[in-house]
Parts: C-alpha cells; structure tokens; sequence
C-alpha cells in the first residue's frame, strides 16, 4: 500500500507555523467569537444569583440527606455539582458568577429525588438530562480556566458522548462495588440476563437524553447574545501549547518488512473469505454477516487513502484488519472454545476505536484554529469517546439479540447477561488507555491528513486562516 506521507510535511510545517502565531477567532454575525459565545452559560442577574444559590443550598442538603440514607450516589453527583456549580464563584470571588438557575434546577431534580425518595424514576431520562448539564458546565470551566479552547458545537458533541460515557461507568462501577464489596445496586438476586435487559434499557434512555441535551444546548448558545458575562470569556491561549506530538510509523515497529505486513492483511482477507463460505454452506447466519462485515472492513483503509488522500500506512492497516479478523474468527468458534478469547477482541477492537476517536479529534484541534486541545484533553476524549462508543456498541447487540429472538432467528450479535456486558465494557477502557498512554504517536500522519482532507472539503486553507 503506497504510503503519503511524503506530500503532507509542507502541510504539517504550514500548520505548526499557524499554531505558533495564533489568527484571529471567527466572530460570529452577532458580534461573539465562537469561543465567547460558551461564556453564555453564565448569566449575571440578581434574580438568577439568588435563585441560584437556594439551589445551591438544596444540593447541600441532598448531600446531608444521602449521606444519612446511605444514597451514596446522590452524595457523589451532589458533592460534584456543588464544586462544579461554586467553582467560578471562588476563582473571580464573585457570588454572582452562576449558570442559569434553570439548568442547576435540571441538575438538582434526579439527586434529591435519589437522596429522599425510596422509589427511584421510572426511566434514566431527567438524570441524565441532569449528568449531560453537569457535563456541559465543566467543559466550559474547563474551556475559561484551562488551555483546553472549544467552540459551541465541539462543546456540546463532547457533552452528549460524556453522557453516555458516564452511563457506562455508572453502571461499571455499580457491578464493581457488588462484586468488591457485596453491595446490591445491580447484582440484587435476579438474573443475569433480566440485569442486563435493565441496564441496557436505562442506556436506552441515556443515549436518548444525550442527544436531547445535546439539542437543547445547541439552540441555547446559537441564541446567545450580549447576556455573556465578560470574566467567563476565555483568553487567547499561545499555539506554544498545541498537542503536538512526533509521529511515529508504525510499520517501522513491527519488526518485519512493509511487503510481509500488507501479505499479512491479504491472508486475513483469505480467511475470512473462508469462513464466510463456511458460514453460507453451513446456513449459519451469524458466521457468515460477521465474516462479510469484517471482509469488508478490512478494505476501508484503502478506500480512505485512494478516495479521500488519508494516509493509512500498513501498519495501521494490519491493525484494523487484525481486530475485525479475531472477531470474526471468534463467531466461528473460538469465542465458545476459550473463554478468554472474548476480552481478547474487544481490547483489541477498541484500541481500533480509540484510535479512530483520537484522529478525529486531533483533526478537529489541527483544523480548526480556534479549537484547542491539549494533551490531557486529547487523552481524557480518548477516552471518553471510547466508552461512549462501548455504549453504543453493547445497545446494538441487545437490539439485535433481543430482536433476533422475538423473529426465532439466530442472532448475529448476542449477550450473555450482565457479567460479560460490564467485563466487555471494562477492557474497552483497557484499549482506550492503551492507546491514549501509548499509541498515539502511530496516528500522527492519519489525523493530518485527515485535517487536510476536512480543509478541502470545506474550503477552509490556511492562506484563508
């Protein structure tokens, strides 16, 4: 596979330079850049400071109440709130400096409800809606008082994959705590399979109220105006930050030559050729979709490099082709023949993941010069797209499992109740972390070009920057 590297460097030296001496933020038609326009969420009236600190108060209480009750959930998001809700007020000493009271409200509802109401809500909808408006004021916190620079569409992207992060985790921490320490937040008696039904339907509505905070918020900041408090506007941050990293090539790694790893991946392709003939002789559906989907897979690298000039050398290729490869290899047999071979896959598949999040990001950060991510950022992102997409991913293999069933058919993706849904979702965070400690070097030449790519799509050059 021909590699590109060659033609981007002019490119890269054109993009550090930019960095290295910032432009100008795009303003929008109201007189706001797009960066002053997240200092929205802070209003400064009297009336929303008082009604904003009665709520403040309330979430004091919560966190008493919890305490007392032992709803140690409602003492963590509570104790959280405070701290995110005050923390403007304490940085400026300023006891006017609050988001709108209706968001603290939004925020306030699920943890009082958890802290003194014995029968919990019906659906994950209102606190999630609360966890995405907790999710939104940090990443403008972060925005004013950190290196981190977001625009609001990038602010509110970030916002609706924390939330289904944190349902995730949630649910993550709450198997750990029974399983550590014999709590019951999940593990109550009943089975695996009705735990897990319960649990991926509160994703369900996670992801749901995600998307719908995401809406919300959206308008929200296109309606901003003059209301901004001018301490929330961030200042301009120096390029000399930028999260830059030297790139690496990872086929110079493996220790054997391009020709063997590009062999390598036709051998995959091979296989799986095979073993999707297998699964149509056999009449055995969920072999032969998964071994498709992987075939096909495994030629997006080239695609990407012939159709849209994103350099995907033949390591990465060899990567992305190995994770889809064991998968599919698992439908086959292997996944019932050793019982370890799952957590195999799926760290394997979401550093797959990891790394496509990262490139995208990172694109985002090198393209747009108003974005800023520094390092922590890009590995806290990582991270958290990661998980959002573990979400994602455990949702379609409950919807298809449990439509496959309602049908009599097979399914081609399947659950085996709680336990494997959690374990699953626990070495997806191993591959993130792999690849956000370690990996991201390999990806360097990808988000470029692919940062080139999105210049020329939407006209955007540096000479124009």
């Amino acid at each position: 596979m021909p590699s590109s590297s060659a033609p981007l460097n002019d490119d890269r030296v054109t993009r550090r330079t930019n960095e290295l001496n910032p432009v100008p933020e795009k303003v929008s038609v109201k007189g706001m850049s797009d960066t002053d326009r997240l200092a929205a969420l802070f209003v400064e009236s009297s009336r929303n400071t008082v009604l904003t600190w009665l709520l403040v108060a309330v979430l004091g209480a919560g966190l008493l109440g919890g305490g007392l009750l032992e709803r140690y959930e409602a003492v963590l998001l509570s104790a959280v709130a405070i701290a995110v809700i005050v923390a403007p007020v304490i940085a400026f000493r300023d006891p006017t400096m609050l988001p709108p009271w209706y968001f603290v409200a939004l925020i306030c509802l699920p943890i009082l409800w958890d802290a003194f109401v014995p029968r919990p809500l019906t659906t994950a909808i209102v606190p999630s809606l609360a966890l995405a408006t907790l999710g939104l004021l940090l990443a403008v916190e972060l925005h004013r008082f950190t290196t981190l620079r977001l625009v609001p569409w990038f602010a509110v992207t970030l916002t609706v994959l924390f939330t289904l992060a944190m349902g995730g985790l949630l649910n993550i921490l709450r198997w750990s705590a029974d399983v550590l320490f014999g709590t019951t937040f999940l593990l109550d008696g009943r089975t695996q399979d009705a735990i897990n039904a319960a649990v991926m339907i509160e994703l369900v509505f996670v992801t749901f109220a995600g998307i719908l905070a995401g809406g919300l918020f959206y308008l929200y900041f296109r309606a901003a105006d003059s209301r901004s408090d001018s301490a929330m506007v961030a200042p301009p941050v120096s390029g000399s930050n930028a999260a830059d990293v030297d790139g690496v090539v990872l086929s110079d790694r493996l220790g054997f030559s391009v020709r063997r790893q590009t062999q390598l991946v036709r051998f995959m392709q091979i296989v799986l050729v095979v073993v999707l003939l297998y699964g149509v002789w056999t009449l055995q559906v969920p072999v032969a979709t998964n071994a498709a989907l992987a075939l096909a897979i495994t030629f997006i690298p080239a695609v990407l490099e012939r159709d849209y000039h994103i350099a995907i050398e033949p390591g990465l290729a060899l990567w992305v082709a190995s994770a889809v490869f064991f998968h599919a290899l698992g439908t086959a047999g292997l996944y019932d023949a050793i019982a370890p071979y799952d957590h195999l896959t799926h760290t394997l598949s979401a550093t797959v993941v990891a790394a496509a999040g990262y490139a995208a990001i990172r694109a985002i950060h090198l393209h747009d010069s108003v974005v800023h991510l520094p390092r922590w950022a890009m590995f806290a992102f990582t991270l958290v797209f990661v998980l959002a997409m573990g979400v994602v991913w455990e949702i379609l293999e409950f919807v298809v499992d449990q439509g496959a069933l309602a049908l009599g058919m097979e399914p081609i993706l399947a659950q085996h109740g709680i336990d494997d849904t959690i374990v699953d979702m626990l070495f997806n965070t191993v591959g993130a972390l792999l690849v956000a400690t370690w990996g991201t070097v390999y990806l360097t030449e990808v988000s470029e070009s692919l940062a080139n790519e999105l210049e020329r799509r939407f006209d955007v050059g540096d000479a124009e920057r």
